[in-house]
């Protein structure tokens, strides 16, 4: 196929490493000669980046795969992604789909599209899994994740957002929590080369970042791969991390640093030590929690107590001022008794954090929780939801309260109305900023009014 001049659509569901993925393949269809449209436009080509970790995320995929064929009948429609490595043969048997590729494939989109013929239809073997497929896939579009240890090779040189940069650092995920089907979809961890990561925010900054946010599966191993002593213990030392971080911090142009999603127990006094030499730093974390109650958190395989992460909190708070901690919690997990939601609810009462993303348990076949017994029903799901959400929406409140009249620093991200911008700061607190000049992606002081 001649990519040259064919529109290109594409859509993200699911993680900012989606997002990164996707700007990546982007980038090498534009270098192709593509042209670029919006999702909803008529287009020849339709990439949908899918997501697997909800069943509401599978069913999303889906419905997006068949809004493009039925958008434009004769285009080609790419399936992408987590959803294609959780059941490759469905989304093969699916009609609206013309194209699957697997995870770590992302980097092939131009050979697999140059490749592609509409009018093959010959059947081929599928020697790894003994079973048959079609010509939607070929060896260059889907791989069995959980034997590569390749971190795959994607970069971007220009920002999507205009004034920050989401920068994939690390794929993979080791830990197995037993709600989970990330593992099976992304493999084992893997970390991208230092040298990397700096070389494309060195090109990031010089047309104009200033801000980077460091994601990955699990971040927190980002270089646990690179020692075989230390990938085959279960500690996260986060020592390849605040390394990589230390040296962006040395960047010109670039004035922040955030990071992405945390596993609570790198949270040590060395690790929080080695974050207070990191200038550019947001005092902004996500500390991901799932349960504030033990029972809970053993049943899901999570490997800390609520203890320990409220010691991480403690020492977060110590070194900075106000951190804004934000982390995500799991209700109506199987087993988890009105009790045991009562604990997770007073510890959460007590933490008193930024900011709680709740979700309600949704099943995910393959996983151990599919399976297990006390199954809780929807009713009480909605219920429980409901009131963390009642008590986040007050402890934010309080929070974003305790800096009413100071002066902050906003990073001007877009204009919402004529002569009024907005941004967030370093916290990551929302803030409208009153300018008659154009004032996108500068950094700006003002006083903030809650």
């Amino acid at each position: 196929m001649n990519l040259a001049n064919k529109k290109v659509a594409t859509l993200t569901l699911g993680c900012k490493v989606n997002q990164y993925e996707t700007d990546a393949m982007r980038e090498l269809l534009e270098q192709e000669g593509c042209e670029l449209v919006d999702f909803g436009s008529q287009a020849d080509i339709y990439i949908v980046n899918t997501c697997s970790v909800t069943n509401m995320a599978e069913r999303k995929s889906r419905q997006m795969l068949h809004k493009a064929k039925k958008m434009s009948p004769d285009s080609i429609v790419v399936a992408v992604g987590c959803y294609v490595q959780t059941v490759p043969q469905e989304v093969m048997d699916d009609l609206a789909v013309d194209i699957v590729v697997g995870n770590n494939c992302k980097k092939n989109i131009v050979p697999i599209l140059n490749a592609y013929d509409s009018g093959v239809d010959a059947r081929i073997r599928d020697e790894a899994g003994g079973t048959y497929t079609n010509s939607k896939l070929d060896n260059a579009s889907w791989i069995p994740i959980d034997r590569t240890d390749e971190y795959e090779a994607l970069r971007v040189s220009h920002m999507q957002e205009h004034t920050r940069a989401y920068i994939k650092i690390q794929d993979g995920c080791n830990q197995f929590c037993s709600y989970c089907i990330i593992p099976y979809v992304r493999g084992r961890i893997r970390s991208r080369d230092i040298e990397s990561v700096l070389s494309e925010i060195k090109v990031l900054a010089a047309k104009g970042c200033k801000e980077v946010v460091l994601t990955g599966i699990h971040l927190s191993s980002y270089g646990k791969d690179w020692n075989q002593e230390y990938s085959k213990s279960s500690e996260l030392r986060g020592d390849e991390l605040l390394t990589l971080m230390k040296q962006i911090d040395e960047i010109d142009g670039i004035e922040r640093i955030r990071l992405g999603s945390l596993e609570p127990r790198i949270i040590s006094e060395d690790f929080v030590a080695g974050l207070q030499e990191v200038s550019k730093l947001c005092p902004h974390f996500h500390l991901s929690l799932q349960s504030a109650c033990n029972e809970t958190l053993r049943r899901m395989n999570r490997k800390y107590t609520i203890e320990e992460y409220m010691e991480g909190c403690m020492r977060l708070r110590e070194v900075f001022d106000r951190p804004a901690i934000t982390t995500d919690v799991i209700v109506g997990f199987p087993g988890e008794t009105e009790e045991e939601f009562q604990t997770t609810l007073k510890n959460l009462e007590v933490l008193n954090l930024y900011e709680i993303h709740v979700f309600k348990y949704s099943k995910r076949r393959g996983t151990v929780a599919e399976g297990m017994p006390g199954q809780v029903s929807e009713q009480d799901k909605n219920q429980r939801s409901d009131r963390l959400l009642a008590l986040t929406s007050e402890q934010k409140k309080a929070y974003e309260h305790s800096f009413d009249g100071e002066d902050v620093t906003v990073l001007v991200e877009e204009s919402v109305a004529e002569g009024v911008y907005t941004g967030h700061t370093e916290r990551y607190i929302q803030v409208e900023v009153p300018s008659e000049q154009d004032i996108v992606n500068q950094m700006m002081t003002v006083k903030y009014r809650a």
